[in-house]
């Protein structure tokens, strides 16, 4: 159960991370906003979600007071404040936002990194 719990989380971290990535920095290099990007986005939140939970499960605790933990809670807030924002944004077709929201997410996404890398990081140590 230990293994594949710890597969599972390894695997959706990695998948958040492509995902995330592709959706955000496709954004930043059209400078446009689109429908696709939004839905690597939340499919990037999704797949962070499901692994963090389960390295939660691992480690026994969902809401660890460490730098990693604290970093982690935020940065998944962020990813979900980000992919429902983005989604207003396109529903509301505000051009403006459309055009300007990608510096808003490469500011998500370097926070988003923060964890990730603490997480590989002490991950490795322990």
């Amino acid at each position: 159960m230990h293994s594949t719990t710890l597969f599972i989380a390894i695997s959706f971290i990695i998948t958040a991370l492509i995902l995330y990535t592709i959706g955000v920095w496709s954004e930043r290099f059209q400078r446009k906003l689109k429908w696709w990007h939004t839905a690597f986005f939340w499919a990037g939140f999704a797949s962070d979600t499901i692994g963090t939970t389960a390295m939660s499960i691992l480690s026994g605790t969902m809401f660890a007071l460490t730098f990693h933990g604290i970093t982690g809670n935020i940065a998944i807030f962020l990813m979900l404040f980000h992919a429902i924002w983005a989604t207003v944004v396109l529903v509301r077709k505000n051009e403006k936002m459309i055009l300007h929201f990608h510096t808003f997410s490469i500011f998500v996404w370097v926070i988003w990194l923060i964890p990730m890398i603490s997480g590989m990081v002490f991950g490795a140590t322990h």
